[in-house]
């Protein structure tokens, strides 16, 4: 009986040698977990983003607004691919303006002939009739030629007024498309900035997921092979997780023009606060036109300026020439050495296959065409913005619902009762919020980019 007490009382010793063991290991992780909990998280409470390597970077807080203008500035090539495009249509029109003024010109010949010109001169006697040959030089053999010369067009003014239209026009798409790429820079930057936000909270929850286990560890033991297994792919979903915020970062860092190792502190803006309706919507919408109902318009203006144009063939084409002559070539006795001159060239085509009739015909046939597309493109714009519209709507209520979601708990206040379920839990709900103002928002920039002319 004595040793059978002994061999129960070991044996008990053991168990709590092995209990007392086990916690001894499990401990200072759990105490290193404990200690590495974050403060809970909150839209109003900036996350970290943090590197797998030890690199030391300076940490950079930014907030949205911060992050559209570094894009802005780190984007100015665009911006002056723009700028140069408008530029040289405005050149353009003002080189086609410049037909209505006169133009002058200078020519200047020098020429030697091989052979001597001939030097003859025949009149008839006055009483026998014979005829006698004189030599007189008249052509000479060097000859030299210097002229200036003012045109001034009359009749093709009409024509030169429709292609500072058509010019005009052109430089008008040009201006409402500069600043696209800009805007597209901008909304890069904010789908990449949420993004990250969302990436940040997912990779909390994950983390928070992780300690839970360790917890229950501590609570039951060593654990089971499938724990161990859970720990092991909570584990590698926290790594691939921190790989994914890396690449966030580094993506956004170069959209700013920043280093890309740079460590970011993100602000969450404000919530975006807007009451549009769809009349409010549709109004703005006709009072100020979008790309596509600019470029459709001022297609429509360029087409009935060609129609004009393609008329104009048939009106004769007149101008007023004038200028001075300095010559050599010809003696005296046929013209002068120097001499001015004005006069009028008139020029016009009396046949040419039908060539004008067909022209006209095709430029009539475009400008319909072009008409016609002005009100496919307002009808189609009028129905995009009614889309965006109730996408909006769509994604308003989403994002208004996803943060009644939230717990109702302040940011940095824990209780005892807290465990890491609810930090997991809030993580997660504030990474639905995210992604919820992220689609709020593209929506609202979506139905405001058909709503203005940039």
């Amino acid at each position: 009986m004595f040793g059978r007490r002994y061999s129960q009382k070991h044996s008990t010793f053991r168990r709590r040698v092995s209990v007392a063991l086990a916690v001894s290991i499990l401990f200072p992780g759990a105490a290193a977990a404990q200690q590495s909990r974050p403060a809970a998280l909150n839209l109003s409470v900036p996350a970290i983003v943090g590197f797998g390597s030890e690199v030391s970077v300076g940490l950079r807080r930014i907030t949205l607004r911060d992050a559209q203008q570094l894009a802005q500035a780190a984007s100015d090539p665009l911006k002056r691919l723009g700028e140069l495009q408008v530029e040289a249509a405005r050149q353009h029109r003002l080189g086609v303006r410049s037909m209505y003024f006169p133009s002058v010109a200078t020519q200047f010949l020098d020429l030697h002939l091989s052979e001597t010109p001939g030097q003859l001169l025949t009149f008839q006697r006055p009483l026998t009739g014979a005829l006698i040959s004189v030599p007189v030089s008249v052509v000479f053999q060097d000859q030299q030629l210097f002229n200036v010369v003012a045109t001034q067009p009359i009749t093709q003014l009409f024509a030169v007024r429709q292609l500072v239209k058509i010019a005009r026009a052109d430089e008008n798409i040009a201006r409402a498309k500069a600043g696209m790429p800009v805007e597209a820079v901008t909304r890069e930057v904010e789908k990449n900035f949420f993004a990250l936000l969302v990436a940040e909270r997912e990779l909390a929850a994950a983390t928070a997921d992780t300690r839970k286990g360790q917890v229950g560890w501590m609570r039951v033991g060593l654990g089971s092979a499938a724990q161990q297994a859970d720990a092991v792919r909570a584990e590698t979903a926290v790594a691939l997780l921190a790989g994914h915020v890396a690449t966030l970062t580094a993506s956004l860092n170069g959209l700013l023009g920043l280093a890309p190792a740079t460590r970011l502190e993100l602000i969450p803006p404000a919530p975006l606060a807007e009451n549009l309706t769809l009349k409010d919507a549709l109004a703005q919408a006709q009072a100020s036109p979008s790309v596509d109902v600019i470029e459709a318009e001022q297609t429509a203006v360029k087409a009935s300026a060609a129609a004009k144009l393609a008329k104009l063939q048939y009106v004769p084409g007149v101008a007023v020439m004038g200028g001075w002559l300095h010559q050599h070539a010809l003696s005296d006795t046929v013209l002068p050495e120097n001499f001015a001159y004005v006069g009028v060239v008139a020029t016009y085509t009396l046949f040419d296959g039908l060539k004008r009739e067909h022209a006209v015909k095709e430029a009539a046939a475009q400008k319909q065409a072009a008409e016609l597309g002005v009100e496919l493109t307002k009808a189609k714009a009028a129905a995009a913005v009614k889309t965006a519209y109730f996408e909006l709507e769509r994604s308003r209520h989403a994002y208004y619902f996803a943060r009644r979601m939230l717990p109702a708990t302040p940011a940095g206040v824990s209780f005892v009762s807290d465990n890491p379920d609810a930090d997991s839990r809030r993580a997660r709900a504030e990474a639905d919020v995210f992604r919820a103002e992220v689609a709020y928002r593209e929506a609202y920039a979506s139905l405001t980019s058909l709503l203005s002319s940039r």
